[in-house]
């Protein structure tokens, strides 16, 4: 194993939306430069005890325990044809080797999603799979890491020495495309993919994510790998239990006209079982991603909404050619 490049970051003192003391000045200097320098750290002091962590890990494994049948109620119409879902839902390990569970917003109602007639605001009824506790571990969770990522956001802001509450015009609860998703990787017969570069196998593709972060919970059998931008070498991400890994995605890099860049990392592949729980925190599906929203300054490229930017990213994802 390599020596550990992550940083470890203590976001404790912008919990409180306080980004001008001296404490939160320091962490958003720490947070700037680990973006800048690698695209992943991991953050201790994010208000997400280990109860509440434990309790979302163990509603997935339920889950992805339970009988084909009742996985495959919330699967998209792709792998249910009774279902009008296409976006949200179950995906079967035959796609790339891991089962998965999408989630938007619990917030969102059947008669909203409807009303709207987006692609990506679905309604998923989860009272199909979930017992109505497991569904509100659910919201809670959704509603506790959307809060941290908008934080985490806000300090880029701050970064850019603009008005933090900006990010609502980026962000709004009902629209955003964000995504909790359960990642289960079964006992994998063989790797999803041998790595070009270093013939190591791998249990999920070398990938960069789509959107502004990625806020994770990865347990304690590990496997995620990022790589250095400079030496192009890989380095393990190290298991931390109080700790929530963060990484940049492709749209803070087109927002920050590529001072933060997308990082690419990858999954070892593992025998045996293990579970992540990653947050995909994405904007509003009608934001405009113009990189003056950051920079401040003009440029003759106007921008496009973000629904089409993740329209783009997502033909790449085989779990989403649907």
């Amino acid at each position: 194993m390599k020596k550990n490049i992550i940083p470890t970051i203590d976001v404790s003192s912008i919990l409180k939306n306080d980004f001008n003391s001296e404490k939160s000045k320091n962490t958003i200097n720490q947070i700037n430069k680990a973006c800048i320098d690698i695209g992943f750290f991991q953050i201790i002091g994010h208000g997400l005890n280990l109860k509440d962590i434990n309790k979302i890990c163990e509603v997935g494994n339920k889950f992805f325990n339970s009988s084909k049948n009742n996985k495959r109620k919330l699967s998209p119409k792709k792998w249910n044809s009774s279902n009008k879902n296409l976006y949200r839902g179950y995906f079967p390990n035959d796609v790339n080797g891991k089962e998965g569970l999408d989630i938007g917003d619990l917030k969102v109602t059947k008669n909203y999603s409807l009303k709207l007639n987006n692609q990506y605001i679905e309604y998923l009824n989860l009272n199909k799979s979930f017992d109505k506790n497991s569904i509100k571990i659910l919201e809670k969770y959704f509603d506790r890491v959307f809060r941290l990522s908008e934080t985490l956001f806000k300090c880029i802001i701050k970064i850019y020495k603009k008005n933090p509450k900006i990010s609502s015009k980026a962000f709004s609860r009902l629209k955003t495309l964000s995504t909790l998703r359960f990642n289960y990787y079964p006992n994998q017969t063989k790797p999803v993919e041998i790595s070009k570069q270093d013939g190591v196998a791998l249990g999920c593709e070398t990938h960069v994510d789509s959107g502004i972060f990625t806020v994770l919970y990865q347990d304690t059998k590990g496997g995620l790998q990022v790589q250095n931008r400079r030496n192009k070498k890989w380095y393990d991400v190290p298991f931390n239990k109080k700790a929530l890994v963060v990484n940049t995605g492709r749209a803070l890099e087109f927002l920050s006209k590529g001072k933060f860049k997308a990082t690419n990392h990858r999954v070892l592949w593992n025998k045996s079982k293990r579970l992540s729980v990653p947050f995909f925190f994405e904007p509003s599906y009608d934001f405009k991603m113009n990189q003056s929203f950051l920079t401040g300054r003009k440029f003759k490229d106007n921008g496009q909404i973000y629904e089409k930017f993740l329209n783009k990213s997502l033909k790449k994802f085989i779990e989403y050619q649907r």
